[in-house]
């Protein structure tokens, strides 16, 4: 691989760190930014915004991305990898991953998947499959373990 970065998706999930770990597996010594994406506003408070005392919703939520991007970036560190953190908001969330991968000219992004099939698939949606389809670059799709 050449000297391009991986990027890897992080949000705290139990899925997110198994990424993390098969990455340092798989390309171990490279590079890596560790990317959380964070919506605008969620539901709740785009419930609350309609306040007139409105707290900046987009920059409270872009922190907390960047606090679980360099939790993440700690983890890819102890397993091997040089990381740095970053984050983004955006909605959807593949659109913000996408968006990055190109900003950095990622070699692969790794995304952990929930493994959900089906109408709950459908309903709830799937960023790793989102990404996949939208990413034009090599995508690793990280399952869970099997039961």
């Amino acid at each position: 691989m050449d000297d391009a970065p991986i990027l890897i998706c992080y949000d705290g999930s139990e899925g997110a760190r198994r990424a993390i770990d098969v990455a340092a597996e798989l390309f171990a010594g490279s590079h890596a930014v560790v990317l959380d994406v964070a919506p605008f506003l969620t539901w709740a408070e785009s419930v609350a915004a309609l306040s007139a005392l409105t707290p900046n919703f987009g920059q409270l939520n872009e922190d907390e991305a960047l606090e679980r991007a360099r939790d993440g970036a700690t983890l890819a560190r102890e397993a091997g990898l040089t990381a740095d953190a970053r984050s983004d908001l955006a909605a959807p969330t593949w659109d913000g991953i996408v968006l990055a991968a190109d900003e950095i000219d990622a070699a692969v992004i790794v995304v952990g998947s929930r493994g959900l099939k089906g109408l709950r698939e459908a309903f709830e949606g799937s960023v790793s499959h989102d990404v996949a389809e939208h990413a034009g670059r090599p995508v690793l799709i990280v399952p869970p373990p099997r039961a």
